[in-house]
C-alpha cells in the first residue's frame, strides 16, 4: 500500500514540475512575440527601419553612431543584405566609413554605394532620393530572439535637422536595412 502511495506521490510531484515547466516555457515565447521586437515576415524578409531601432547618435564624432534591434528568426539560411538612405546625390552616398553589419556573431562591412534609386522621397520639407545599397550577404544560423546591430556615420537622430546649413553632413541619411533571403543558384 505504502508503494502505490508512494508511486502516487511520484507521479504527482513529476506532472507538477512538468506544467510549471511549461508555463515557463510559455512566458519565454509570449516575451519574444511582445511589440517591441520585429518579427521575420512570412517571405523570409527581414525589415529593420531606423525608427523602429534603439539608437546611439553622437554628431561630434558620429562614427560610432549605431542602431540595434531585437528580431525573432524563424527560417535560418544566407540572406543578401541592402541598406537604404535618403539622398540629395542620386550618385554618391557620401558615406565617409563603411558600415557595419552584425548579427550575433556574424558581421560584414561595406562602403554603401547606389545600386538603386527607389523613388522621390521628402523629408522634412526637403526632397531628396531613396537609393539602395548591396551590401553583401550573411549566412544567419540562429533562429528564435537575435540581436541586429548598424553602426554608421549616417545614423542620425530623429530630431536631426537637415537644414542646419553644413551640406557634408546632409548629403545622406540612413534610413533603413532589408535582409532578404538568397536565391539558390
Amino acid at each position: 500500500m505504502r508503494r502505490k502511495i508512494f508511486v502516487l506521490l511520484a507521479f504527482a510531484t513529476v506532472t507538477h514540475f512538468y506544467s510549471c515547466s511549461s508555463n515557463g516555457n510559455e512566458k519565454i515565447k509570449s516575451e519574444q512575440l511582445s511589440e517591441n521586437k520585429i518579427m521575420q515576415n512570412e517571405d523570409g524578409t527581414i525589415s529593420l527601419d531606423l525608427k523602429e531601432a534603439a539608437c546611439y547618435s553622437n554628431m561630434e564624432d558620429p562614427s560610432g553612431n549605431t542602431a540595434e534591434w531585437d528580431v525573432v528568426v524563424s527560417k535560418a539560411g544566407r540572406y543578401d543584405v541592402w541598406l537604404s538612405s535618403f539622398t540629395k546625390d542620386s550618385t554618391n552616398l557620401k558615406y565617409k566609413n563603411p558600415v557595419k553589419v552584425s548579427v550575433d556573431d556574424t558581421r560584414i562591412e561595406a562602403h554603401p554605394e547606389v545600386d538603386k534609386i527607389s523613388q522621390n522621397s521628402s523629408d522634412g520639407g526637403l526632397h531628396y532620393y531613396t537609393a539602395d545599397s548591396f551590401m553583401g550577404s550573411m549566412f544567419i544560423q540562429d533562429t528564435g530572439l537575435v540581436s541586429f546591430q548598424v553602426i554608421s556615420e549616417k545614423i542620425l537622430p530623429q530630431d536631426y535637422s537637415w537644414n542646419n546649413g553644413n551640406t557634408n553632413k546632409d548629403d545622406s541619411k540612413l534610413i533603413s536595412i532589408h535582409l532578404k533571403p538568397e536565391k539558390s543558384r
